[in-house]
């Protein structure tokens, strides 16, 4: 490829093309190993970043993926490729959409395509419906499917190659999981900053702490089938506040329903974690806007002290229902709130 691109760039050059082009055609194979430098040229970059990615994408495409150690046509190393350009650029993208968007222009050397193209009438899809359709949406036609579920299959394949990547820089695969589930994460400069600031937290007391307590809480909430609490409760009548407009009665009902509003004899263990997390969701919430993943992090350290307390002070699963159902929609909000920043549930430890 070295020598093909030197020639290439050499042409290039010869026949009057601009030095960005002929340098992009000279540099586009690049990186190859670990060793290769990563262009910083824009044009390269972006010729680049599309060759690695057609690459992985037509082969996904004929259901030619790695299996075990055979790689025949290089998609790791393509993969891995990938992931330095953006990387080592700073290049914030969403990667789904590249990927979608990419599978969609070449839909045709997908196998479900062909049949589908032949058709007529509704059930037809035009390439430039699929270009334009939005972001995870639910797809109708079986040949969005087929490219929704490939660029799916294509994502998680580089993100497996970046835990790789990022285990010899010690970066923890399950804090790579954690971040990685929640929405927004296919742009990997911010997956990785957000991985940084959560493995730095968790690998720390107050996160190690507070890692125990998600899981005592967790398991609480997951042997008491106790799902998050979605206003008031059904009686079999159709809700009559479902269609509420008023935004401060809609919180107020929101509130109470998560365990936000206590009466004034509630033991001081439970008024100071609803404090608490009166304070730190808020806050965690405009961390991450913000991109202040570090600040995300300091926010839910500050609910270590009161969920310890809350488990010494009080008893989860009281013989009062209507205690048993406060506290455990207490925890519901305390779960609620740490995976804003993190699903902790796939940390090890």
């Amino acid at each position: 490829p070295e020598l093909q691109g030197l020639i290439g760039g050499y042409l290039a050059r010869a026949q009057g093309e601009p030095s960005a082009v002929a340098d992009a055609v000279r540099d586009h194979y690049k990186p190859v190993g670990q060793g290769d430098d990563v262009s910083t040229a824009p044009v390269t970059v972006a010729v680049a970043l599309a060759d690695k990615l057609d690459s992985i994408l037509s082969f996904f495409g004929i259901d030619e993926k790695p299996t075990g150690s055979k790689d025949p046509f290089a998609l790791r190393r393509a993969a891995i490729g990938v992931i330095r350009l953006i990387l080592e650029n700073q290049i914030r993208c969403e990667l789904y959409q590249v990927l979608d968007h990419g599978l969609a222009s070449t839909a045709k050397s997908i196998p479900a395509a062909k049949s589908e193209m032949q058709q007529t009438g509704e059930a037809t899809i035009a390439i430039s419906e699929i270009l334009t359709m939005p972001l995870r949406r639910s797809f109708d036609s079986p040949l969005a499917l087929e490219i929704n579920q490939r660029s799916i299959d294509v994502l998680t394949f580089v993100i497996e190659r970046l835990k790789v990547q990022q285990r010899e820089a010690s970066v923890r695969h399950d804090v790579i999981d954690a971040v990685f589930v929640l929405a927004g994460a296919d742009d990997l400069v911010r997956l990785l900053a957000r991985v940084a600031a959560l493995q730095a937290f968790v690998e720390g007391p107050d996160g190690a702490n507070l890692l125990a307590g998600y899981k005592r809480a967790a398991n609480i909430l997951r042997k008491e089938s106790w799902p998050p609490a979605q206003g008031i409760e059904q009686t079999g009548e159709e809700d009559p506040l479902a269609e509420v407009e008023d935004p401060i009665l809609a919180r107020a009902i929101a509130e109470q329903a998560l365990g936000a509003a206590l009466p004034a004899d509630a033991p001081e263990a439970e008024h100071a974690l609803v404090a608490a997390l009166d304070e730190a969701e808020p806050r965690a919430r405009a961390a991450l806007e913000a991109e202040a993943f570090g600040e995300a992090m300091a926010a839910l350290a500050s609910l270590r002290a009161p969920i310890d307390a809350f488990f010494e002070a009080v008893t989860v699963n009281d013989a009062d229902s209507a205690l048993r159902k406060r506290r455990l929609n207490l925890l519901a909000r305390f779960r609620d709130a740490v995976h804003g920043v993190a699903d902790f549930s796939k940390i090890e430890g």
